[in-house]
């Protein structure tokens, strides 16, 4: 993998977390502040995640600026291994049926915002 690659790889990542971190702090202020309850909790925090991996799969691909289908799944693939690991070796559980198509979901987020940040720049470069 070139250089160039790898450091759009974690750029990607790296924008994925600081937005989780941003809105499970705001999660959690709406859970203690407001009338907010936990069914919607689980939708809320699915389209938050599929938002964040799409703008860090759109992260990456404006950076490494070629092959975004590629950056893309690999932005979602490694936060999911990510996510797996945590999970698993402090948790000691795999993934369950339902969070196996969460992360599905995930890593196509990702995978469609890394080719459109690539057809962002290839635009932006053609005028």
């Amino acid at each position: 993998m070139k250089n160039k690659q790898l450091l759009a790889l974690v750029y990607g990542i790296f924008f994925i977390f600081c937005m989780i971190i941003v809105s499970s702090l705001v999660i959690a202020f709406l859970l203690r502040f407001t009338s907010f309850n936990e069914p919607t909790l689980t939708w809320v925090t699915l389209i938050i995640g599929l938002v964040a991996l799409f703008i860090g799969g759109l992260v990456a691909g404006l950076k490494s600026k070629a092959k975004g289908w590629m950056i893309g799944a690999m932005v979602g693939v490694s936060f999911t291994l990510i996510i797996f690991f945590i999970q698993y070796l402090g948790y000691k559980q795999a993934f369950s049926f339902g969070q196996s198509l969460h992360h599905l979901g995930y890593i196509a987020a990702a995978l469609f915002g890394g080719i459109f940040g690539v057809n962002m720049v290839s635009h932006e470069q053609s005028k």
